[in-house]
């Protein structure tokens, strides 16, 4: 059963709603200049240079320096950045014991794909040069964030690169021909369709719609680390989420996955009032702890 605390995000949602009319320059500024919820006073920030890509480390009293979580924003490849999803990450910082190396990896469409492949993978080497051992960083995201955990786990893969300890997947997008949500939009006037393909066709670029590290729906995931795969009960992605699930398990990848009844895509990013938002972070920190040791 919902909390009681449900309605009252979903209505102050409501009061945000999607102005499609917007230039993009017009929503990233919306994005960056959203009200966020306080950060708590033992949490720390430093921005820092990870291999090329601009990063902040995100630490509370807890997090111990060996363990770290690569974080991925979401925002559609198009938006955000640290300063959108610095509230969420801390709470994870806090729930997994770890550091947080949270990257602003390049957007689209000034910057296709795979740049933000590039940039996660180039992040990655860094810690491990820097003396971080793969079995300590676990890659996580959310939204575009997600598909982009899957992808760079392919990448490094690919590479020969040794791997991390595992992936986290919040409200995952792994698919830039958009299937499910296109079905969803035939009976939900609510879903901004249009939008959501201006954004996959910005970070497409001239890429093929179903190249493996764009939809990593379509990748071959043989031999990636464990996955935990969060989705919402109630929104569009879900079945991105399924699908990646089905395919991670038949492609022999030790995978997890958490459908959140009546829950909303990345309902995380309301921790601060929403009890279920809180938990899902807490199961996070369970699975990042077990998964390092």
């Amino acid at each position: 059963m919902p909390s009681k605390e449900l309605e009252q995000v979903l209505e102050l949602m409501r009061s945000r709603p999607v102005q499609p009319d917007l230039t993009l320059e017009e929503q990233r500024a919306q994005f960056e200049n959203m009200p966020r919820f306080p950060l708590a006073a033992d949490v720390t920030c430093e921005e820092m240079d990870a291999g090329g890509v601009p990063a902040e480390w995100v630490s509370v009293s807890e997090s111990r320096r060996d363990r770290v979580v690569l974080y991925l924003h979401g925002g559609g490849y198009v938006l955000g950045s640290v300063n959108t999803h610095r509230e969420m990450i801390s709470r994870l910082a806090r729930a997994t014991g770890a550091r947080a190396l949270v990257i602003n990896y390049r957007l689209a469409p000034e910057h296709p794909c795979p740049a933000a492949v590039d940039d996660s993978v180039a992040a990655y080497r860094w810690l491990l040069s820097h003396g971080v051992a793969p079995a300590h960083v676990v890659i996580a995201g959310d939204s575009a964030g997600g598909g982009l955990t899957v992808a760079t786990l392919v990448a490094l893969r690919d590479a020969g690169e040794s791997l991390p300890a595992a992936g986290v997947c919040i409200s995952p997008w792994v698919d830039m021909e958009c299937a499910s949500v296109r079905r969803l939009a035939a009976s939900d006037a609510m879903i901004n369709l249009d939008g959501i393909l201006r954004m996959a066709n910005a970070y497409l670029g001239s890429a093929d719609a179903r190249t493996p590290l764009a939809s990593p729906i379509h990748a071959n995931l043989k031999g990636l680390p464990p996955l935990l795969i969060q989705v919402g009960g109630a929104e569009e992605l879900l079945d991105d989420s399924v699908r990646l699930a089905d395919k991670a398990r038949a492609d022999g990848v030790d995978v997890t996955l958490e459908p959140w009844e009546d829950m909303f895509h990345v309902w995380h990013s309301f921790a601060a009032m929403l009890p279920e938002g809180q938990q899902a972070i807490d199961r996070i920190g369970d699975f990042v702890r077990e998964k390092m040791g």
